[in-house]
């Protein structure tokens, strides 16, 4: 191991580099929670444009979209956001929330995905030490952030993340960092087909969709990095957090306080997984013994 290497794996500089490095992909993160729902929103209606028999709209002269192009801008005024105004956290809050040319207010949504996916980053160092253990919860970590922001916003969970997230799991569980690959590929069908199972046993009794496609590939890539084993708290979990959430917004509504939005399935199972990924040993052999 080089000096540098060395250097970073100290306990307590470990921590500090995955904060900040945490940090920085909540940056990033911000960019995909923004652009990729736009940006596939953008391929289907070529798609149909396609089908139809017209012309794709992006051959039409259309600006390229994709995570990288264009330049960051404020949505408002156009404005190009430069580097000084594009450090995590501390530019928001120096800017006081508002764009520097016309003082448009900047979402808080910014700086707390920022900070989320440094607290998960600074979080995974200290629970599992300098190892592939603690890179691979911070990308599950990352990941759930963006879908969580994303299924709010638009109702959507992408295969664009479940999918890579998935496959994530399958290939680090190779060499059983989280549980033995068997574990994991079982847990990876196992999620699907449980919340699968529910989706359609709730629309033959309500006629209604309960949930979409993509929470059972959410539910799959959480099998896939934790095991079958933790799914039975990964879903009660889930369900208390989508209680208090429930619950809170009756309780809004009937003092007049109005949310103006609906919560999705994609958080709760966020949380939820998160939550499994620290201490989901621990409060299975509590709740759950016969799975340990």
């Amino acid at each position: 191991m080089s000096d540098t290497l060395r250097a970073v794996a100290h306990p307590a500089v470990f921590p500090v580099v995955c904060f900040v490095v945490g940090l920085m992909v909540g940056s990033f993160l911000n960019v995909v929670i923004h652009r990729l729902p736009r940006m596939i929103e953008r391929a289907w209606r070529d798609e149909c444009a396609e089908l139809d028999g017209a012309s794709p709209r992006q051959k039409a002269g259309e600006e390229t979209l994709n995570l990288f192009v264009p330049r960051s801008r404020c949505p408002s005024c156009g404005h190009g956001i430069t580097a000084l105004e594009n450090i995590p956290v501390v530019s928001w809050a120096v800017l006081r929330g508002r764009c520097s040319a016309c003082k448009a207010r900047i979402s808080a949504r910014y700086p707390l995905v920022e900070l989320l996916a440094g607290i998960g980053a600074l979080a995974s160092a200290y629970h599992f030490g300098f190892s592939l253990a603690a890179v691979g919860a911070a990308i599950f970590i990352w990941s759930t952030i963006a879908l969580a922001f994303i299924d709010q916003e638009t109702g959507y969970l992408f295969d664009d993340i479940t999918l890579p997230l998935l496959w994530a799991g399958l290939l680090l569980n190779l060499g059983r960092t989280y549980v033995p690959l068997a574990d994991a590929v079982i847990g990876a069908a196992a999620g699907y087909f449980v919340l699968w199972s529910i989706y359609w046993l709730f629309k033959l009794v309500t006629g209604k969709e309960g949930m979409g496609y993509g929470d059972f590939k959410m539910n799959a890539a959480v099998g896939a990095y934790l095991g079958w084993q933790m799914l039975p708290l990964v879903i009660l979990l889930s369900s208390i957090v989508g209680t208090v959430f429930g619950v809170a917004q009756m309780v809004a509504a009937k003092r007049g306080w109005e949310w103006g939005f609906r919560f999705h399935f994609g958080p709760y199972l966020a949380i939820a997984g998160i939550i499994a990924l620290f201490w989901g040993p621990q409060l299975t052999r509590q709740f759950f013994p016969q799975f340990m």
